[in-house]
């Protein structure tokens, strides 16, 4: 589960199993929470009672995922920088592999054994590689669980497992009918504790929590959830699965009464594409956005309750093709108006690559609309690389195996991890879109190239007088070093506002 602290999102991981028989007549293939079966369990008029008449019929399609992982990690020396440094022949100041285990919620949508969860339950999230995950019933019933989908922009995952009999389901609902107000039920597996079931109501409906990522858009609870409820279902009163537990904001790690799910609307269809292993495709304009505060809404003369500030526009995207500039606020997209509660993100994301819209915006005061063609969403790894702030530490690449970051020779050798330098980022590095290297992403400061000086935003435009235009040129000069044994290497260093320098960098 993943919880966030002033809405800035983490991942919270723990596991869920619950332990309550079915009730279903033997060979039947009825999902749990047929409507049919809680006329007598939910009155109509409100709340039951109590709800275990309701849990006792979905808690056995809830299941717990565990999942075994290889990770590395730092192994400090307590010595190092004294003269005992060496006192254990250097021992101890290298990465060591260890063993792991991540646990979270989901939830079996088929009697064949489709299961549902969080995309960040089954990932090693960079930092280590997945070796097995196992699906485990509410009876203790184990089962090697392979991996059919995954969705990293959306948070979600599915997974297949193989019975000898038919499996308890359940089914998505319709989220779109949720209001504020309305009772609901999670279940999981929080810090670990077993199969918790915990009732609360629709605090809010399409929460925006600043992420600004394209399915910031939850269902907002105050039942209960913690770490080990991320994956698992959120139920309404006819035992319809509305949403799925996915961040909690938090001051303290644990629940305050503010947990947000993803809406059944929103996945239910990408569930449906990554069972049948469909590719997920978004749209995309190719602009950065900022939300309209106050400040900036008086500095623009308008109301600060609608529409998205554009920051930058990227070249030959479908924003730039339609003319759209920076400083523009866009108001409406294909006739929807841009609020908080629907983003501009969310509405071109959910449209179809290569439509045609018109987009309403202000410019220096006049209204106007264009016409655009949405684009291709790129990938999220894709997006990573054409957003980049030199400003923000990244050390801890280089805790992450080489599994993480393709064979990552340069930071075995040299000491930095290093990007493909693509026109974004070199724009934000003051550099012009032609420009030729890599970019360094992280530093290790016990090498000499942290001695040397060398730091995030760093552009390394050749290495040995050779000039490197990508990651696999720069291992290439690397390999060639070694082979010649040589002990340093030579590298020439574009930073922000000086001029290119020669920094040698010794090999290890």
């Amino acid at each position: 589960m993943r919880y966030a602290y002033g809405f800035t999102s983490a991942l919270l991981i723990g596991g869920a199993v619950v332990s309550l028989a079915t009730g279903l007549p033997a060979g039947a293939q009825v999902a749990q929470n047929e409507t049919a079966r809680f006329n007598a369990v939910v009155p109509r008029a409100g709340a039951p009672a109590s709800f275990a008449d309701l849990t006792e019929q979905l808690a056995p399609a809830v299941v717990n995922i565990s999942t075994r992982q290889r990770v590395q990690v730092a192994n400090a020396n307590p010595f190092a920088g004294t003269p005992f440094a060496d006192l254990f022949g250097g021992q101890g100041t290298g990465p060591t592999t260890r063993e792991a285990q991540s646990l979270g919620s989901g939830f079996i949508i088929s009697a064949d054994g489709y299961v549902v969860t969080n995309n960040h339950v089954i990932t090693a999230d960079g930092k280590g590689e997945v070796e097995s995950i196992t699906v485990t019933m509410p009876d203790g019933t184990e089962y090697p669980a392979k991996l059919v989908g995954r969705d990293a922009a959306s948070d979600l995952a599915v997974l297949k497992i193989r019975s000898d009999k038919p499996l308890p389901f359940v089914k998505f609902g319709d989220s779109r009918t949720a209001r504020v107000g309305d009772w609901v039920l999670a279940i999981g597996n929080p810090f670990g504790l077993g199969g918790t079931v915990t009732s609360g109501i629709i605090s809010a409906v399409y929460r925006n929590t600043g992420s600004g990522s394209a399915y910031d858009r939850y269902l907002q609870t105050d039942a209960s959830i913690n770490r080990g409820n991320s994956g698992g279902p959120m139920f309404d009163m006819k035992g319809q699965v509305i949403g799925i537990n996915n961040a909690i904001f938090s001051p303290t790690g644990g629940s305050v009464g503010i947990g947000f799910a993803i809406p059944a609307e929103i996945a239910a269809p990408i569930v449906e594409k990554l069972k049948v292993g469909q590719t997920i495709e978004r749209g995309y304009l190719g602009v950065r956005i900022q939300a309209l505060n106050e400040d900036l809404a008086a500095s623009l003369g308008i109301a600060h309750n609608k529409g998205e500030f554009v920051q930058a526009v990227e070249p030959n995207g479908g924003a730039a093709k339609a003319g759209i500039q920076a400083g523009d606020v866009v108001l409406k997209v294909d006739n929807k108006e841009v609020t908080r509660d629907q983003t501009l993100s969310y509405l071109v994301a959910n449209t179809r690559p290569g439509t045609r819209i018109p987009i309403e915006l202000i410019r220096n005061g006049r209204r106007m609309t264009v016409t655009a063609i949405v684009g291709a969403r790129p990938s999220e790894e894709e997006l990573a690389q054409q957003s980049f702030d030199p400003d923000q530490p990244n050390d801890d690449q280089f805790n992450r195996p080489p599994q993480a970051q393709g064979e990552a020779l340069a930071e075995k050798s040299l000491g930095i991890s290093v990007l493909p330098l693509t026109p974004q980022i070199a724009r934000q590095l003051g550099a012009s879109e032609d420009t030729k290297g890599v970019v360094v992403n992280a530093v290790d400061p016990s090498s000499d190239a942290g001695a040397k000086g060398l730091q995030r935003g760093d552009i390394i435009l050749s290495a040995n007088y050779r000039n490197v235009s990508s990651v696999a040129e720069l291992e290439d000069t690397i390999r060639a070093a070694k082979s010649a044994g040589r002990e340093a290497m030579l590298l020439r260093v574009q930073r922000r506002g000086q001029p290119a320098t020669y920094v040698p960098i010794r090999l290890r």
